[in-house]
């Protein structure tokens, strides 16, 4: 460990490593008991997409989104999670026995057209969100928007805008690590590709994959797009990386400029038509971010604010386990995002940021193969041999944070990771091919659909009480009394609330 490493950990404050902070987002298709996907509108019993704290929907109508709150503690959060989940699977159960797809690659989809967008009422907000979604349609395709990943939000106390750049600086260059440890998406339904050019290779007829693919979420099949290939975001600092977004936000693209905002018919095709609608189109594996307030653009928040919390959004659900993610998982998350933010994090360049792209799309679709080499300051340098390094310098972080804690739960973590980092067929892509290939005769979507059964059976299982259920129903019917005052509150015609919310001026300076 750099002198400089260790004087950054004896800089931190006493108390400061136990007060970081983590919550969860998940994504998850909701699928017809046969595996094909549910086009049922979001259930009434889970409450309001729109103003629900803990389940929401994503991009589909079918797509649901399990939030926890923020946590100090890994197991208190796995403990939320696990909550939601049991809550959400009992009431799909009872609904006509839909389940949660376990794989971040869709089950069966239907024409790009019939994947139902999500509805979140008739308020001004409500709407927006809809027309976004309908934007991203056009742009991008349906098909691509349900991919579903787990964010991971972390923060430490005391740690500064500049400080948490640094941070997403080092994540971008060592994201490969993570791709390559916990990539779980190496093989997808045919159907998720149909009419588009790729270059996956035929597993079976019922498969498409790569044989040493790590994360196709992740790699060029992913959630990429040209337009924003365009983009050169730097992560030099906030107001750098607040001026490259704020250009993507008003720079017309003459492809949306053409489709328009509204059809002839005068329903609407999307929010703007410039590079990027709003900033959560922008794809990024982390993102700085911070609390925004009651119709605040998030640009704004950052601006007038800061950062608060940075959002991890390269991990797949791990089909394995009933929530997609498991404790041992957010331990190495906490002690790799704590390196990312105390090793030396120098200026990013042009030429790095094209580096790291190629080395993402590396890992993603060739990760597991013997001697891949990615590119490092111009120097080609083995995958596994890198990853180690990184891997290694984290020890005494892990230590630290198991001094904090009183555990011995990090270092076990940061051990399991070096030891995946030699062994490429113990790791979950490579253990999903296995079990397609083996059990499952080369059909993706019955070695995904047994496992979502498999999870939603042993979620089930788990003890709940008459309290929490009363606990969950009354956050439903308060989300949904929520959402009718919010129509209600409602004075502006849309357009009108379009134009305002979509103003330069609301975007900060």
């Amino acid at each position: 460990m750099s002198t400089t490493l260790k004087d950054r950990l004896a800089a931190i404050a006493p108390g400061a490593l136990g007060g970081i902070r983590r919550g969860i987002e998940k994504e998850g298709l909701r699928v017809l008991p046969g595996g094909g996907l549910a086009l049922t509108p979001h259930p009434a019993a889970l409450g309001s997409a729109l103003t629900h704290p803990l389940i929401t929907t994503d991009y589909s109508e079918s797509q649901l989104e399990l939030i926890t709150g923020v946590h100090q503690g890994v197991q208190d959060c796995l403990h939320e999670l696990t909550e939601v989940h049991q809550f959400v699977h009992r009431t799909l159960k009872e609904q006509g026995g839909e389940l949660l797809w376990a794989s971040s690659m869709p089950c069966g989809l239907p024409t790009d057209e019939t994947i139902p967008i999500a509805r979140y009422g008739g308020s001004n907000i409500g709407r927006a969100k809809s027309v976004y979604r309908m934007g991203l349609g056009h742009r991008y395709g349906r098909r691509m928007q349900t991919i579903s990943g787990i964010h991971y939000n972390w923060s430490l106390p005391g740690v500064t805008s500049e400080q948490y750049f640094a941070l997403i600086r080092n994540f971008r260059r060592h994201a490969f690590v993570l791709l390559y440890l916990f990539g779980a998406s190496p093989a997808l339904c045919p159907c998720f590709v149909q009419g588009r050019e790729h270059a996956l290779q035929t597993l079976s007829p019922h498969a498409l994959y790569l044989p040493h693919a790590t994360s196709l979420r992740m790699g060029r099949l992913g959630y990429q797009s040209d337009a924003q290939a365009l983009l050169a975001v730097s992560y030099n600092g906030l107001q750098g990386y607040a001026d490259s977004l704020h250009e993507a936000l008003t720079q017309p693209y003459p492809a949306y400029e053409a489709l328009g905002i509204r059809n002839p018919g005068g329903d609407y095709n999307q929010l703007g038509t410039s590079l990027l609608q709003i900033e959560n189109e922008f794809y990024g594996l982390i993102r700085p971010k911070r609390t925004v307030y009651t119709g605040e653009r998030p640009l704004h928040a950052l601006r007038e604010r800061g950062v608060e919390y940075v959002e991890v959004r390269l991990m797949d659900l791990d089909p394995f386990v009933p929530v997609g993610i498991t404790a041992p998982t957010m331990r190495l998350l906490d002690v790799f995002l704590l390196h990312c933010l105390l090793e030396d994090s120098p200026p990013d360049t042009p030429a790095e940021i094209a580096e790291l792209k190629r080395n993402q799309h590396l890992t993603a679709e060739r990760g597991r193969e013997p001697g891949l080499l990615l590119q490092r300051n111009g120097q080609a340098v083995p995958l596994t041999e890198w990853g180690d390094e990184v891997l290694a310098a984290c020890e005494p972080l892990a230590a630290a944070l198991d001094a904090t804690h009183g555990t011995q739960d990090y270092s076990a973590a940061l051990r399991d990771a070096r030891a995946l980092m030699a062994a490429p067929e113990r790791t979950p892509s490579a253990r999903v091919l296995d079990s397609i290939t083996g059990a499952h005769q080369g059909r993706f979507e019955d070695f995904a659909r047994q496992r979502s059964v498999q999870a939603q059976d042993a979620l089930l299982a788990l003890p709940w009480t008459d309290a929490q259920q009363a606990r969950f129903t009354a956050l439903a019917e308060e989300s949904i009394a929520a959402q009718k005052a919010i129509e209600a509150a409602d004075t502006l015609p849309f357009e009108q609330w379009r134009e305002r919310y979509m103003a330069v001026e609301s975007l900060g300076s």
